[in-house]
């Protein structure tokens, strides 16, 4: 088993301060949720995990099984194993999600390594057929013209490829109608599993009817505020997230 530490995390944009303070930790085999409303810091946690730019962590740690990562660039924390679904993924006219994961798998190996055609494409099919996508997909450009489902699917697909400890899901329900929305969630369901610890960001309750998580937490003004279990999760979508904000008002 292998632990994602997430210790006082303290992440700024430009002079203001978004997360302050965030102490969590996922172990693979476990979904954890977080929600909250819009601009509570959310996405940026996420995203400071990964290794963006534009987002400084100024106080805190994130380990992988007890070491820390931060002094670590992006490509690096994902050799680690992290991995970060977009909530808007970029479109990469002219490359192929064949040929894009096939050049990001290659990343990963040793210098002077080089990827087996043959076992590549097998491996790809057979992790096509497990996310009941069709192998046409692959010849597309990556995300060019797709709808939002079909973005998020490339995504899964990808997660399923690279095979990380950790994935860390930026509202992964964004912009999917129902069916999409299934679709994604057996896709995750499909890869959840011992080996990998989820992470997901959302708004809203709907997804995690379908990816139903161990553990919920709600994230209010950069700091996690609540935690529970699933039915955590169905009393926000009832009671929606004032009730949370009243509970943290001094008496």
């Amino acid at each position: 088993m292998s632990s994602l530490e997430i210790k006082n995390l303290h992440v700024s944009t430009g002079d203001k301060e978004i997360v302050k303070g965030v102490t969590l930790t996922i172990n693979t085999g476990e979904i954890h949720a977080i929600m909250g409303p819009n601009g509570t810091g959310k996405s940026t946690m996420a995203k400071a995990i990964a290794g963006h730019p534009d987002y400084t962590i100024t106080q805190g740690d994130v380990l992988i099984d007890g070491k820390s990562i931060l002094e670590k660039e992006s490509d690096e924390r994902a050799r680690e194993g992290i991995f970060l679904a977009f909530q808007y993924p970029s479109e990469i006219p002219g490359v192929s999600i064949a040929n894009f994961l096939r050049a990001a798998l290659q990343a990963r190996m040793a210098e002077g390594e080089e990827i087996d055609a043959s076992a590549y494409y097998k491996r790809l099919y057979q992790k096509m057929d497990l996310l009941k996508i069709d192998r046409k997909f692959t010849s597309r450009s990556v995300n060019e013209g797709f709808s939002g489902g079909e973005k998020k699917r490339s995504e899964i697909l990808q997660m399923a490829m690279l095979e990380p400890k950790f994935a860390l899901m930026d509202e992964t329900d964004s912009g999917l109608d129902i069916d999409a929305l299934k679709i994604v969630s057996e896709g995750v369901n499909s890869l959840r599993g011992p080996n990998l610890g989820v992470l997901l960001i959302t708004h809203y309750q709907r997804l995690l009817s379908y990816i139903v998580p161990d553990h919920v937490h709600v994230m209010i003004d950069g700091r996690i505020v609540k935690t529970g279990d699933k039915s955590l999760a169905l009393e926000l979508e009832s009671r929606g997230y004032d009730w949370v904000k009243n509970e943290l008002q001094p008496a």
